[in-house]
């Protein structure tokens, strides 16, 4: 595959086909994550090394798996390495495993990875498809990380946990921030500026 065209594919899901903003995928994990930074941070993690993984693998059994059970495959496929996630998590930041619960393994259901899988990686040979993995799941995360550090720092006064001694001091926390709630007005707002001023809709629809 050509430079050019891995750059072309790069930019495209992790930014125009941005698989948040532009295709409103995962906004589960959104509403329910990104209160927290660290939390956030390691969701984004597995995230992206499920998205790569699945997506080559897809891709490298692509031409035996069966069409009317394909599906049923990938959700396999994602699972396991789901499972690998949810294991390293657990024997290397168990704090953060217990924070975030039974949402590590609903990355399995995660729309992006699912969607990922069958609009490119069926289609694609094993690197592109990694790449539009990768790129993909870098899409979602600095989404979820921008509405992170905002719901952070205005719900808690806190930055990766630490109080911000310049802005605590005056900031009155503002609690709707650290509820699901607070995640859908922060998720509206930045979908609002990006498709705004970002990347504008082509009036002409082209």
């Amino acid at each position: 595959m050509a430079a050019g065209k891995i750059k072309k594919q790069f930019i495209l899901s992790a930014g125009k086909d941005n698989p948040v903003f532009a295709q409103i995928l995962g906004i589960c994990s959104t509403l329910a994550v990104t209160n927290v930074i660290q939390n956030t941070v390691v969701m984004c993690l597995g995230v992206i090394f499920t998205l790569a993984c699945s997506n080559v693998t897809v891709s490298l059994i692509r031409k035996w798996i069966p069409g009317s059970i394909r599906m049923m495959v990938e959700t396999l496929i994602i699972a396991a390495y789901v499972i690998i996630v949810d294991i390293v998590i657990q024997a290397t930041l168990p704090g953060v495993s217990r924070q975030l619960g039974p949402y590590v393994g609903l990355i399995i259901t995660n729309c992006i990875i699912m969607g990922r899988a069958e609009a490119y990686a069926l289609n694609n040979p094993p690197f592109p498809s990694l790449i539009d993995g990768i790129a993909s799941g870098i899409g979602y995360s600095y989404v979820l990380l921008i509405i992170a550090v905002f719901r952070e720092i205005t719900g808690s006064a806190t930055f990766w946990g630490y109080p911000i001694p310049w802005f605590s001091d005056w900031w009155t926390n503002w609690s709707i921030m650290v509820m699901a709630p607070g995640a859908f007005f922060a998720l509206a707002i930045l979908i609002w500026i990006i498709k705004t001023y970002i990347v504008p809709e082509d009036p002409g629809g082209k």
